[in-house]
């Protein structure tokens, strides 16, 4: 059966291609391997010019930083990466940059992604990442540490575009004038205003006991 198969199929390819069977084979295999190479370099190319579309669309260009002014810390927060549309923005000894380049590390789940939308000098001084060390206050740092910050100040400053300040909350004279007014109030005894009049009554109260009728007249 297979036998008379296989001479069915010589024939059929001698009577319609006129090659023999050897040779249709051999042809029929040179083209399915030109087909492969050919559908291959087609197939790696479109892959090649594929993903770099795919990649430019995930990296969009960075709009141009916006200058901010003076905001408060409140306002500064906002800018911690959790929104998307809004610039990634850190500040350093109460000065506010657009860290949006770098975004793989400040912002949400990167390494430093704690300190965006704060100002972290004293945690950059430290290199802390404890909760009570993410404020502007640098008070007490030791000379290493106060270096460690400039380092990072300069860093920033070189890298990164300054777009604000933090605003930081006056202290009126007026209001402290009238503090200090009532804390001197508060340490002054008020026998001082008292003490005369007392002593006043005191002697005219003595001074008839001490003088007898007799001696009066």
């Amino acid at each position: 059966m297979a036998l008379q198969l296989w001479e069915t199929l010589k024939g059929s390819i001698v009577a319609y291609t006129g090659l023999s069977p050897a040779a249709f084979f051999t042809v029929l295999a040179l083209g399915l391997a030109v087909y492969y190479v050919v559908s291959g370099l087609f197939g790696s190319s479109s892959d090649r010019h594929q993903r770099p579309r795919d990649f430019q669309d995930q990296m969009q260009p960075l709009p141009p930083p916006v200058q901010l002014g003076e905001i408060s810390e409140e306002e500064l927060r906002q800018y911690d990466g959790a929104d998307p549309k809004k610039p990634l923005l850190m500040a350093i000894k109460g000065q506010i940059y657009d860290v949006s380049q770098s975004r793989m590390f400040y912002g949400p789940g990167g390494p430093y992604a704690l300190f965006a939308g704060k100002d972290a000098s004293r945690a950059l001084a430290k290199m802390s990442f404890e909760e009570k060390d993410l404020t502007g206050d640098i008070s007490g740092l030791g000379p290493f540490e106060l270096d460690a910050l400039q380092d990072w100040e300069y860093k920033f400053m070189s890298k990164y575009v300054k777009v604000g300040t933090i605003k930081t909350i006056p202290v009126t004279e007026g209001a402290s004038t009238a503090e200090s007014a009532e804390v001197a109030d508060k340490d002054v005894p008020k026998t001082s205003e008292d003490g005369p009049l007392e002593s006043t009554e005191a002697k005219t109260e003595e001074t008839p006991s001490s003088v007898k009728p007799e001696d009066a007249e």
